[in-house]
């Protein structure tokens, strides 16, 4: 039975999502930090990107590490596949699935490599699969086997045109539309006080940036976009990365999700276990069964490396 069919999944409920990137830190302590605040958010999921050739932990190690010490927090590393085999970074993503009780998801690169989607589907209906579909070629894949879509866009008539257009293609695909969740993505600079004044920031909405659409202003200001853009059904919430991590996650989970829960927004505890209940997925019958087993590609013990001997720091 699903989750919604069980009815756990409240429909018109936010979905919210953070970046914890800690750019050339490789304390785990840092990462654990932020994923527990967080957690006490009662946040979807978070998101860690590989450095990819820069200074920095590989994120399915810290996250594996993070797994143990949360309890509810997704967990959503970026994993390109080119770094290692694809069958040997689909074990490990299972096996970081499995050590956080079923918490797990996946973000690969679609950018033009037919490899890593064709790796997402063999992940489809086990790990959540989260894919960018800012660009069109990101669609398809996203419309045909992701969870999770994220669009980076500055307005929200952008948002509806991107969310429409991906159910649809779902439709297309033999998928039903209310299976994919969209969320716009944004940098957020929570540093300008409650609320901001300057054009184009904060109440006016946020601005492109060369790193992405970019929101400066206030918690305040941000709840007032987050509820508007919802409201109008431009996406089915947000995936937010701060610019400086502690500041203005802080602010985020104190400021912003505090008012959206006040208005009955977003949820104020975890109604399930699993990233899929989170999410208001149905569970896959792919999905193992939390009974002491591992999954196949495994190793054997819960505080055993997600990586089944891969090694991404040499």
């Amino acid at each position: 039975m699903s989750v919604m069919a069980a009815g756990r999944y409240r429909p018109g409920l936010l979905h919210l999502a953070a970046g914890i990137d800690l750019p050339g830190s490789f304390d785990a302590g840092a990462y654990l930090e932020l994923a527990l605040l967080a957690e006490r958010g009662g946040l979807d999921f978070v998101t860690l990107d590989d450095p990819l050739g820069r200074p920095g932990p590989d994120a399915l190690d810290v996250l594996c590490r993070v797994a143990p010490a949360t309890r509810r927090i997704g967990l959503v590393p970026t994993v390109p596949a080119a770094r290692a085999e694809p069958v040997r970074v689909r074990d490990a993503v299972v096996t970081l699935d499995w050590v956080s009780g079923g918490r797990a998801g996946w973000r690969g690169d679609v950018s033009g490599k037919q490899g890593e989607a064709e790796e997402g589907e063999s992940l489809r209906g086990c790990c959540v699969r989260v894919v960018d579909a800012t660009e069109r070629h990101g669609r398809a894949v996203a419309a045909r086997c992701a969870d999770v879509a994220l669009v980076r866009v500055s307005r929200p008539q952008e948002a509806a045109v991107v969310r429409a257009e991906l159910r649809e293609l779902a439709a297309e695909s033999g998928r039903a539309p209310d299976a994919l969740r969209v969320l716009v993505s944004l940098l957020i600079d929570l540093g300008d006080g409650e609320y901001a004044a300057e054009p184009g920031s904060g109440g006016g909405g946020p601005r492109p940036t060369v790193r992405g659409p970019l929101y400066r202003g206030g918690p305040v200001d941000l709840a007032e976009l987050v509820a508007g853009w919802h409201a109008d059904g431009a996406a089915d919430g947000f995936h937010l990365v701060p610019v400086e991590p502690r500041r203005d996650l802080e602010r985020l989970v104190n400021g912003t999700v505090g008012l959206l829960q006040h208005r009955g927004l977003f949820r104020t505890f975890y109604p399930g276990s699993t990233l899929r209940d989170h999410l208001g997925l149905a569970r896959s019958a792919r999905q193992y069964v939390m009974t002491g087993g591992t999954p196949d590609g495994a190793p054997e013990g819960r505080s055993a490396s997600c990586k089944s001997g891969l090694n991404f720091y040499g």
